[in-house]
């Protein structure tokens, strides 16, 4: 068991990068592992871990093609659509509800 380096915030080395940073570098991590791990200490609880990855080995993001963009919008249009009522809300429905505003609170129950 091979044990990785233990950065405090904002001191990594240069050459390291975080998933987002890779991804606005339009890079992705590509299957390596943790290079390193970066902590930021808090108050009286467990500190946050962000996991590093060496720039040099990342590989490119891989495009969108047709067929991913068709499926990525028919699942967010899955998530608009009101399973009580069938119809679309116009805004993606919370999981808290499980279904549109009208839905939820029917006309009767708002006016008492």
């Amino acid at each position: 068991m091979s044990t990785v380096p233990v950065y405090r915030w904002r001191l990594a080395p240069d050459g390291l990068a975080t998933r987002r940073q890779l991804r606005a570098l339009g890079l992705r991590p590509g299957g390596q592992d943790v290079a390193a791990q970066v902590e930021r200490t808090r108050r009286r609880r467990e500190p946050l871990v962000a996991y590093l990855y060496r720039v040099e080995q990342a590989k490119p993001v891989r495009p969108m093609t047709p067929a991913k963009w068709a499926a990525l919008a028919k699942a967010h249009a899955a998530r608009r659509v009101c399973p009580k009522c069938g119809r679309d809300a116009g805004y993606v429905i919370p999981p808290s509800l499980g279904m549109c505003t009208p839905c939820a609170f029917p006309e009767e129950q708002r006016a008492a």
